[in-house]
């Protein structure tokens, strides 16, 4: 009696496991595949100059051999309902990305168009679509909208994964976006990447002066270069919000948290970490 009641309830154990396991995987528990995913890089640029910094950062990582050949579409312009004036990025922008990004804020229709070309080239050889949210999500919901109208036998639920680090982006979205968006993806909110210690790396410090004593490409050098230049001249100018990290000579690419949790570099602990690991070579 006592025998079989014991193999009743390990059975039972043993089909809740698999059911959960089952659970999970639906939920979006996969992994991104460097073979066959697209990264969507997105970045507001209103009003923090961070997202600058956070761009260049990118072009760190995808100068790293383990990632060069990593399949990614950037997109700038992703802002939501806040107020403040544009930080333009173009000069950046073109520099590293060349012709493989989509200007949202100059024109967001065609800014969907360009970008669903590579979306759905992908979507249709079975990859998923990962979004590094560095901004707002109503490019995001935007670009879901169009993937449900014109390729209805995906279900983005379990195919476009949003992965998003900050509570402010999610304030000033527009909030029937932002439900949108968690409903209709696999939606992540991750620990905040400007803090140490809370599960994502913390790319965000004011005392890292020693930026270029750590780069040794020059393409990466020229990079980070106009970053900084172009973060300078509009960080806190004409009421865009002042990045003090910035301001004191020092770093913040805190955006680029969400690469990072996607293709699972949770040993990076802090900016000169990151450039340690990732921008020797």
């Amino acid at each position: 009696m006592h025998a079989s009641r014991f193999l009743f309830f390990a059975i039972l154990l043993l089909t809740m496991a698999c059911r959960t396991s089952k659970v999970a995987n639906i939920a979006g528990s996969s992994k991104f595949d460097l073979n066959q995913d697209l990264l969507l890089v997105q970045y507001d640029c209103k009003t923090d100059v961070d997202d600058l910094h956070s761009v260049a950062a990118f072009a760190t990582l995808i100068s790293n051999p383990q990632f060069a050949n990593i399949n990614y579409h950037a997109v700038a312009g992703t802002y939501g309902t806040q107020d403040g004036l544009y930080v333009p990025p173009y000069d950046l922008m073109q520099l590293v990305f060349g012709d493989n990004w989509s200007d949202a804020n100059q024109n967001f229709d065609a800014a969907i168009d360009s970008t669903m070309k590579r979306v759905s080239k992908v979507l249709n050889e079975n990859g998923d679509i990962w979004i590094a949210e560095a901004g707002q999500s109503d490019f995001s919901a935007g670009l879901i909208r169009a993937i449900q109208q014109t390729m209805s036998q995906v279900n983005t639920k379990d195919r476009v994964h949003i992965v998003q680090h900050s509570d402010w982006n999610e304030k000033v979205t527009d909030q029937v976006d932002l439900l949108y968006a968690k409903q209709e993806s696999h939606y992540q909110k991750i620990p905040d990447g400007n803090t140490l210690d809370n599960g994502t790396p913390g790319f965000r410090d004011p005392a890292f002066t020693q930026l270029m004593n750590h780069l040794t490409n020059k393409q990466l050098v020229k990079t980070w270069h106009v970053a900084i230049d172009l973060s300078n001249t509009y960080n806190g100018k004409e009421g865009r919000y002042l990045n003090k990290a910035i301001k004191t000579g020092g770093l913040d690419f805190s955006d680029f948290s969400e690469v990072c949790w996607i293709l699972n570099l949770s040993e990076i602990r802090g900016v000169q970490d990151f450039f340690l690991q990732y921008a020797q070579k």
